[in-house]
C-alpha cells in the first residue's frame, strides 16, 4: 500500500476527530448554558485533529522507509531466495524485478531465477501493508483519544493549537534554511576535494578550459582547468549583452505603462509583457538558434565580416535579454506605482513637467525596487543554460567579439555532470568548483543590491 493511502487514512481520521472534538465542545454549552468555555469549539476541534494527523503523518513518513526494508528481509528468508546470485549488482537486479512484478508494474521478470521471488514478495507486501494500516489506525485512535479526553471547558485549546501551528511554521522556515546550508556545505566539500587535486591559482586565473575525463585522476594537468573563459562568457552574455537589452527596454516599458499609457491599454500590455516570463527557456533557445542567430550572421556577412557564425554570444545575449525584460519591467512598474502620490503632486505644484518629475522624483524614489529587479534579472541571466547551449555553443573562448562562440558556467556544469566519469575524477569535481564560484557571485550581487536598497530607502522614507 502506498504512503498516499495511509495519508488519506490520516486525513479521514483527522476529520473524524475534528468533528468529535467540536461536538464535545458544543455539548458543554448545551449542558450548562452558564458555563463559558475558555476556547471556542473550533479550537477544541483542531486540537483533537492535530493530535491525530501529526503523529500519523510522522509514522507514515517513517514507515515508508522501514517497510521496503522489512519486505526485502522477509523475502531473503524465504526458500526462493536460496537461488539468488552472490554478486551484488545481479542480486539487486533480481530482487528489483521480482518486486516490480509483485506490485503489478510489469508483466513478468527478465531473469527466470527471479520468478521464484515474486510470490514471496506479494505475501510480504500484503502482510506489511496490513501491518501499516493497523498501526496507522492504532496511532490515530490513540492520539485522538488522548486529545478527546482532555477537551474540557477550562482547557486552553486555543493556546495549544496556536503554539503547535507556530512550531510547524518554524519547522517550515528551518527547512529552507537547512536546505540552503546543505547546498552550501555540499558545494564547499566537493570544491575542497577538487582543489586538493588542482591548484586554485590554475582554476581562477587560467585561460584555457579543456578538462580530459580520460586523464589520470591522481595527477591532473592543472593548465586544462582554467575557468577564466567560462567566467568571462557568463559575464559577457548574461550580465553585459542581456542587460544592455533588458534594462533600457524594461525601464522604458515600466515608465510608459505607469505614466503615459491609457488604463485600458495598460490592462492589455502589462499581462502580455509578463507572458514572456512564462515562456519555457527551450522555446527561447529555438527562437535564438533558428531566427536571431541566422539573422545576426547574415547582417555580419552583409557588412563584410566573413568569419561570422550561426552560434554567437550576441544571439544568446539578445534573446536572454528579451526573456528577462519582465523581471525588470514588473519590479520597476510596481516600484514606480508605489511612490506616494503626494511626491508627484508636489513636483507638479512646483512647476516641474512630467518628464522632470519622472527623472527627479519618481525614478529616485523607486530606485530600491528597480535595483532589486535588475539584480533578480542578472541572477536569472547568469543561471540560464538552454539558450546558451542552442545559440552560443559549448566552446570555452576568451574573446571580446560578440560574434564569437562562447559558453557559460552553467552550460559546463551540465556538460561535466552528464558523463559517466568517476565521481572522484577532477573533471567531475570541477563542476562543483564552478557551482561554488557561481554561488559566490550571486551572493555578492544580492549583497550589493541590499546595500543599495537600504541606502536609498533610508533617504526616501
Amino acid at each position: 500500500m502506498s504512503p498516499i493511502t495511509l495519508i488519506l487514512i490520516a486525513i479521514g481520521l483527522g476529520l473524524a476527530g475534528w468533528l468529535a472534538g467540536r461536538a464535545k465542545a458544543w455539548s458543554f454549552q448545551k449542558a450548562s448554558p452558564d458555563v463559558r468555555p475558555i476556547a471556542r469549539p473550533t479550537y477544541h476541534a483542531w486540537y483533537v485533529a492535530l493530535w491525530i494527523v501529526i503523529p500519523v503523518l510522522a509514522f507514515v513518513t517513517l514507515w515508508s522507509f522501514i517497510a521496503p526494508q522489512l519486505v526485502t528481509q522477509s523475502v531473503l528468508t524465504s526458500p526462493g531466495a536460496q537461488s539468488l546470485p552472490a554478486f551484488g549488482f545481479e542480486r539487486d537486479s533480481w530482487l528489483a524485478e521480482a518486486r516490480t512484478v509483485a506490485l503489478g508494474n510489469a508483466p513478468g521478470v527478465f531473469n527466470d531465477g527471479a520468478d521464484a521471488l515474486v510470490e514471496p514478495f506479494r505475501e510480504a507486501i500484503s502482510r506489511y501493508n496490513l501491518i501499516g494500516i493497523i498501526l496507522t489506525l492504532m496511532i490515530g485512535f490513540a492520539g485522538g483519544a488522548f486529545a478527546f479526553l482532555r477537551v474540557r471547558p477550562d482547557f486552553k485549546a486555543r493556546t495549544r493549537v496556536e503554539r503547535t501551528v507556530m512550531i510547524i511554521l518554524l519547522l517550515a522556515s528551518l527547512v529552507a534554511i537547512l536546505t540552503t546550508f546543505g547546498i552550501f556545505a555540499s558545494l564547499v566539500f566537493e570544491t575542497y576535494r577538487f582543489f586538493t587535486l588542482v591548484s586554485p591559482a590554475d582554476f581562477f586565473f587560467g585561460t584555457f578550459w579543456g578538462p580530459d575525463p580520460m586523464s589520470a585522476a591522481d595527477n591532473p594537468d592543472g593548465s586544462r582547468y582554467g575557468a577564466i573563459p567560462l567566467f568571462w562568457g557568463t559575464l559577457f552574455i548574461g550580465a553585459i549583452i542581456a542587460m544592455i537589452v533588458a534594462i533600457p527596454l524594461g525601464l522604458m516599458s515600466a515608465i510608459y505603462l505607469t505614466q503615459y499609457a491609457d488604463p485600458k491599454l495598460r490592462q492589455w500590455v502589462k499581462p502580455a509583457l509578463e507572458i514572456l516570463a512564462g515562456v519555457p527557456t527551450v522555446v527561447y533557445g529555438y527562437f535564438a538558434a533558428l531566427t536571431i542567430a541566422p539573422a545576426i550572421r547574415d547582417a555580419a556577412v552583409a557588412i563584410g565580416i566573413t568569419s561570422a557564425s550561426t552560434e554567437s554570444a550576441l544571439a544568446a545575449g539578445i534573446v536572454m535579454g528579451v526573456m528577462i525584460i519582465p523581471f525588470v519591467s514588473s519590479m520597476a512598474d510596481d516600484s514606480i506605482a508605489a511612490v506616494p502620490r503626494a511626491m508627484r503632486d508636489g513636483s507638479y505644484a512646483m512647476g516641474a513637467t512630467k518628464s522632470e518629475t519622472i527623472k527627479k522624483v519618481l525614478f529616485p524614489a523607486a530606485l530600491p525596487g528597480i535595483v532589486a529587479g535588475i539584480m533578480l534579472a542578472v541572477s536569472r541571466a547568469i543561471g540560464e543554460t538552454m539558450i546558451v547551449v542552442m545559440a552560443a555553443s559549448t566552446a570555452a573562448n576568451l574573446s571580446a567579439n560578440p560574434l564569437d562562440r562562447m559558453t557559460t558556467v552553467t552550460v559546463q556544469i551540465v556538460k561535466l555532470l552528464t558523463g559517466e566519469q568517476s565521481t572522484d575524477h577532477p573533471t567531475y569535481l570541477s563542476a562543483f568548483a564552478l557551482g561554488f564560484a557561481l554561488f559566490l557571485v550571486t551572493l555578492v550581487l544580492n549583497v550589493i543590491a541590499l546595500r543599495v536598497v537600504k541606502r536609498f530607502r533610508e533617504a526616501y522614507e
